[in-house]
């Protein structure tokens, strides 16, 4: 593992989405978007994604100019095209325009169609829950098709990540979860390190759960299970079926569509709990429920249960101080962006 400081990792790749030819502003929230994700620990969605953003970049499948479209806004609920700009730019313009709306409305629902992949889902809420809002936000990929439906063994629909913080009296609650067994991220990233996944997560053309990564480039491919397995994976197939509307659905474009380009379908709501109970009563009930998990007596003592969140935000801090944390291949591809592109490497 090498280490740096994360500073230096949103600078330098920050220099490269210029070189790419963005401008510097849409630029640096996608680095610090990145490397977010890094110092949580959700490496297979950090700086992994540095160079596949980067090839659509200087491919032109990721638009490098340009606002998204404004298909409808009711005030309360808008609708983007996202005309393919980057993902993780296009999300925080969402919630930057969901916040000033907020304070009109106790809910602002917004959805984006084409927008290009966001990152790791879990970087975003904690814009709201510092605010004392809570936020939803959730995304399906409309070319990819690699989770098969329970029961099923050709795969239909992507993993549908759903992403929910919501604030206590203490540290927020930050959940993200996909409506699938793995990811694809993972699942990629262990067969590049010839690893085995650590649950069998996957099927084979015949059915047969495994946990072997490279299943999932045999012809025909593994498929992923549905959260639950192929034993209550029809409540992660519901789910992701329900994910699959709240994005592409509302959104109004999607796999009925036959896409061609690598994106996303975004579903994003931000809640305000003073059009409702209120603040000081919603955050009461949410420190109770912490607390009282917090408390649950544990399995095995040397491992107490702990909030959704919490280690990545604590893991977060540490790396702050003491340096992000970085597998040897995603060194290597930055040091071959930093080839290409002639921007020098962080030390």
């Amino acid at each position: 593992m090498f280490k740096f400081q994360y500073e230096n990792l949103i600078r330098f790749a920050t220099n490269l989405f210029v070189k790419a030819g963005l401008p510097k502003d849409r630029a640096a929230v996608i680095a610090s978007t990145l490397v977010e994700s890094d110092l949580m620990g959700h490496s297979t969605h950090g700086l992994a994604l540095l160079s596949p953003y980067l090839e659509s970049a200087t491919k032109g499948q990721m638009k490098l100019s340009g606002d998204p479209e404004n298909i409808r806004d009711t005030g309360a609920s808008i609708a983007w095209d996202g005309q393919y700009l980057p993902g993780p730019w296009l999300v925080h313009q969402a919630i930057d325009l969901a916040f000033e709306r907020i304070k009109k409305h106790p809910v602002v629902t917004m959805t984006i169609q084409k927008s290009h992949h966001i990152g790791c889902l879990a970087t975003y809420p904690e814009r709201a829950t510092e605010k004392g809002l809570m936020m939803l936000l959730s995304c399906s990929d409309p070319i990819n098709a690699t989770v098969a439906p329970f029961g099923g063994l050709e795969g239909v629909y992507s993993p549908n990540p759903l992403a929910i913080g919501f604030p206590t009296e203490g540290q927020p609650v930050i959940i993200d979860i996909s409506m699938s067994s793995t990811a694809n991220g993972l699942i990629n990233q262990s067969h590049a390190q010839g690893k085995k996944l650590p649950h069998p997560w996957l099927q084979d053309g015949k059915g047969e759960v495994t946990d072997d990564p490279a299943s999932f480039m045999k012809d025909p491919p593994a498929t992923i299970l549905p959260l639950g397995g192929q034993d209550t994976g029809y409540k992660g197939f519901g789910l992701g079926l329900l994910v699959e509307m709240l994005t592409s659905g509302l959104g109004g474009h999607g796999r009925a569509d036959s896409p061609s380009e690598w994106g996303a379908s975004v579903f994003l709501q931000i809640i305000d709990p003073e059009g409702f109970g209120g603040l000081e009563n919603f955050k009461r009930q949410a420190q109770f429920l912490a607390e009282a998990n917090l408390s649950s007596k544990p399995i095995d003592p040397s491992n107490p249960v702990r909030l959704p969140g919490h280690r990545a935000m604590n893991l977060r801090d540490k790396q702050k101080m003491e340096g992000v944390q970085l597998n040897p291949p995603i060194v290597q591809s930055l040091e071959k962006w930093s080839e290409k592109l002639d921007v020098k490497m962080p030390e």
